[in-house]
C-alpha cells in the first residue's frame, strides 16, 4: 500500500518501524527537516519537509495515488483537518490522532460527519488497557479478542506457582479442565511450547482463555484473582483522568497524587467522587501516609520514564501492590525485561498496534480479514485474528491432518462460531463464518492462508 504519515513524532517514528517491515510504500511529512531526516536517514520512508494540513503539501507526498493517510501531529485540529483535506484531494482511507478529552464524548459525530475512518486516543487506550490488568492482577498484560470474549492474559511463574516444573501435556490432567498456552517467553527467548515443554520460574506465558475460565485457571495455578478495591495513580494527567473514571464505574476506591494545583483543582471538579492528593507523588513518606502499603493496584503516570520505573520498583518494595508503570522510550524495553517489572504500558506502542491492525485488514480481496493484531515480546511474535470469509486451503479439514502443512511456530488458539469458543483439538476443524486466533513467530500475516506452508 501507499501510506502517508503527516507528523514525524515518537507515535509517527514507531509507525514507520511497524509498516515499514510490512512491504509498505510510506511517506513521512512534517515541518520539522530534522524529525523528517531522522526518520529517512534510519528508516524505509521517504521525506517531505513542509505542512501535512496544505493541499500542496499532500499532492507533493502523493495523495491522489495514497492508500491510507494516517495523521499524528501534536495537534487534534490539525489531525482532523489533514484528514479532511485527503478525503477531498484523494480516494484514501485516513486515521486521526485526537487526544483532547473535550473531542472523546463527540467521536461518533467526528468520524461520521468529517469521513474518517478511524480515530484513535492514545490516552484512552492505555487508560482501558491498565483498566483490564486490574481484572486479574497476576497478569502481565491481557490481549482480547472475538469481542472481549476470549482473552490472552500473559502472567509470570513464580516459584510457587503449580506450572513451575510441570510439562505442558500434563497441564490439562493437573487442572481438571482444558485451557491452552500457545507462547512462552524465556529470557530473549521466543518459544511456541509443544507437550514436552517443561515451565520454569520467571517464564512469561500466555494462557488463552474465557474471562470465567480464568479465575479458575488462576486459583488453581496458586495466584489470587481477587478484585481490585482500592487503586493509587501517580501523575494527574489525561491518562489518569480517562483511568479513574474507568476505576471509579467499575467501584474502585481511587487516589490520584499530582504536584500541580491548577491540575488538582480541574481533577477535583471532573473527578468528585476520587481523592485528589496535592504532593509530590515521588516522596515515600506521602505515598505511605496515603496508604500505598494497602493499595492493590498502583500505576506510575508521571511524564517521566525514569520516575514511573523507580515509583513501581518502589511499591513493588513497600507493598504487595500491582504495580503499573507508563513508559514512553520504546528502547527502555529489553532493559525493563531485566528489571521484572509487574507490568509496563507504552502508549505508543498501543496506537501503532491499533493502525497496523487496521492496514492488514484494509485488503477486502483476501479470503480471510486480520480483525485483531497484537505484536508480541518486541515484535519477535503476534496473536492475530482472521475472518474467514471463504473456502479455502485451511478450511473442512481436521486441524490434526492440517498441522502437517502449517508453517513451523504456529499455534491455533481458539475459533469462535457464532456465540460459542473453541478451543480446538486435532478433530475440530475451521468453517467459513469462523473468527480464528492464532498465535505465532511470524509476522506480517494479512490472511489466514499465510499460515500454510
Amino acid at each position: 500500500m501507499n501510506i502517508i504519515i503527516v507528523g514525524c513524532g515518537k507515535v509517527g517514528h514507531t509507525l514507520v518501524e511497524q509498516l515499514g517491515g510490512e512491504q509498505h510504500d510510506i511517506v513521512v511529512v512534517d515541518l520539522n527537516p530534522d524529525k523528517v531526516h531522522s526518520i529517512t536517514d534510519e528508516l524505509d520512508a521517504q521525506g517531505i519537509v513542509g505542512n501535512g494540513v496544505s493541499y500542496q503539501t499532500l499532492q507533493e507526498a502523493g495523495i491522489d495515488r495514497a492508500d491510507l493517510l494516517i495523521a499524528v501531529t501534536a495537534s487534534d485540529e490539525q489531525n482532523l483537518l489533514c484528514c479532511c483535506i485527503a478525503r477531498q484531494a484523494g480516494h484514501c482511507k485516513t486515521i486521526a490522532r485526537v487526544r483532547n478529552p473535550l473531542y472523546n464524548e463527540e467521536i461518533s459525530f467526528l468520524r461520521d460527519k468529517l469521513g474518517l475512518d478511524l480515530i484513535i486516543n492514545p490516552e484512552l487506550l492505555t487508560a482501558n488497557e491498565i483498566a483490564r490488568i486490574f481484572q486479574f492482577p497476576s497478569a502481565v498484560k491481557i490481549d482480547t479478542f472475538s469481542k472481549g470474549r476470549l482473552e490472552l492474559i500473559h502472567f509470570r511463574v513464580t516459584k510457587e506457582c503449580l506450572l513451575n516444573g510441570l510439562k505442558l501435556m500434563n497441564l490439562k490432567e493437573v487442572l481438571g479442565f482444558n485451557v491452552l498456552i500457545p507462547l512462552v517467553t524465556r529470557g530473549d527467548e521466543v518459544i511456541i511450547p509443544r507437550g514436552d515443554f517443561s515451565f520454569e520460574e520467571g517464564d512469561v506465558a500466555s494462557v488463552a482463555t474465557t474471562a470465567k475460565t480464568a479465575s479458575m485457571f488462576f486459583r488453581k495455578i496458586g495466584f489470587t484473582s481477587g478484585r481490585t478495591r482500592t487503586a493509587m495513580l501517580v501523575g494527574g494527567g489525561t491518562i489518569s483522568y480517562y483511568l479513574a473514571k474507568r476505576l471509579l464505574s467499575a467501584g474502585i476506591n481511587t487516589k490520584i497524587i499530582e504536584i500541580d494545583d491548577k491540575v488538582c483543582s480541574e481533577l477535583s471538579e471532573k473527578l468528585p467522587e476520587a481523592t485528589i492528593i496535592c504532593g509530590d507523588g515521588t516522596d515515600e513518606r506521602l505515598l505511605l501516609q496515603e496508604g500505598l502499603e494497602s493499595a492493590d493496584g498502583f500505576v506510575a503516570l508521571t511524564g517521566l520514564d525514569e520516575e514511573n520505573i523507580l515509583l513501581a520498583l518502589l511499591a513493588r518494595k513497600l507493598s504487595n501492590t500491582k504495580a503499573v508503570s507508563k513508559i514512553n522510550r520504546i528502547n527502555f524495553n529489553s532493559l525493563l525485561g531485566d528489571i521484572k517489572l509487574d507490568t509496563t504500558i507504552f502508549p505508543r506502542l498501543l496506537t501503532a498496534n491499533l493502525i497496523l491492525r487496521y492496514a492488514r485488514s484494509m485488503n477486502d480481496s483476501l479470503g480471510s480479514n486480520v480483525e485483531n493484531l497484537y505484536r508480541l515480546e518486541d515484535g519477535k511474535a503476534e496473536a492475530l485474528e482472521f475472518y474467514v470469509k471463504e473456502p479455502s486451503g485451511v478450511t473442512d479439514t481436521p486441524l490434526m491432518q492440517l498441522s502437517s502443512k502449517l508453517k513451523k511456530d504456529i499455534n491455533i488458539c481458539s475459533i469462535t462460531r457464532g456465540n460459542q469458543i473453541i478451543f480446538p483439538t486435532g478433530q475440530d476443524e475451521i468453517k467459513v463464518g469462523d473468527y480464528v486466533v492464532i498465535v505465532m513467530k511470524h509476522c506480517g500475516m494479512t490472511d489466514i492462508k499465510d499460515i500454510l506452508k
